[in-house]
């Protein structure tokens, strides 16, 4: 199976693949400087152990280390749903900033009142870097731009590098399609509107996406172009309206259950990669919410 691949550019982008999650973790470099910053970097997690480990994130460390690339940033899309995330780690092994988009708080607000946290205060202050729509920061000398793109949930934004834009949730390859927007705080017609200002960047714009499910056993992969995915998502993203693209995501999400990892992942992801503090005992516990996604399908 294909976990690896780099695509050369302005960035750089070489995408690690973790068949656990179907995530792809992006190391975003500038040729000329040979800094770089990490993409949505995974924290692994085995749910039926209850087992931490930093196996994927310490593979980002180790090719960073063998480009002798310099880590400038730490970024995620959102918080993720499905996998934790390994921010909160790479910023102890790197002292390289952490960031996210502010409407973080809108999320961390949400998932406050499903975990019943009364004392967490929810004011994104997790993250070293709060990023506003339109925002823009330097990686060595290229200049990242961020893309407010709400619709998976209400924090996702994309990240517009050179003539690369990192999408996670909001696009999937052409043949899956695109994101669910049923997550607490989605929206099908925000979801449409985001991903209309993603087509309307130029066609060559290498779009880079947060996961892949393989439809019909191919191998894994995660980059397109703006020009394929008008031509030939299958959400017909290109070609019908809003309304069309709506009724269709509602459809599709009242079909799917909830990702399986989501009440364990977003208590840590809403605290930017940081795990539970040890108990009196020295353990860590999760708390998981019975009954807190009503209607969600069931496999």
């Amino acid at each position: 199976m294909q976990t690896f691949a780099l695509s050369k550019g302005q960035p750089d982008v070489a995408g690690f693949f973790d068949p656990r999650t179907f995530s792809i973790q992006y190391v975003v470099s500038d040729p000329a400087t040979r800094q770089c910053a990490i993409i949505d970097p995974v924290l692994d997690y085995d749910e039926k152990s209850g087992a931490t480990a930093t196996h994927h994130a310490d593979e980002l460390l180790a090719y960073i280390a063998r480009e002798g690339f310099t880590v400038e940033w730490i970024l995620d899309t959102h918080p993720h749903a499905d996998h934790f995330s390994a921010a909160h780690y790479l910023h102890g092994k790197t002292g390289a900033p952490t960031a996210i988009g502010r409407p973080v708080t809108q999320v961390q607000a949400l998932w406050k009142e499903i975990y019943h946290w009364p004392d967490f205060t929810g004011d994104g202050s997790q993250w070293d870097r709060l990023f506003a729509d339109g925002d823009t920061f330097p990686i060595g000398e290229l200049t990242a731009r961020v893309m407010h793109s709400p619709g998976h949930t209400l924090a996702s934004i994309t990240y517009v590098i050179g003539d690369a834009a990192f999408v996670h949730d909001t696009l999937f390859q052409p043949d899956f399609g695109t994101a669910r927007a049923d997550f607490p705080g989605g929206s099908a017609h925000q979801l449409w509107h985001s991903i209309q200002a993603i087509l309307a960047l130029p066609e060559e714009t290498r779009l880079f996406t947060g996961h892949d499910y393989m439809p019909d056993g191919r191998e894994p992969q995660w980059e397109s172009t703006v020009r394929e995915q008008c031509e030939r998502n299958r959400h017909r993203v290109g070609q019908c309206s809003e309304a069309e693209y709506v009724e269709l995501r509602r459809r599709r999400d009242r079909e799917l259950p909830m990702p399986k990892l989501i009440l364990h992942a977003l208590q840590v992801n809403i605290l930017g990669g940081r795990l539970p503090e040890p108990e009196t005992n020295g353990k860590r516990y999760l708390k998981i919410p019975l009954n807190a996604l009503e209607g969600a399908a069931w496999e």
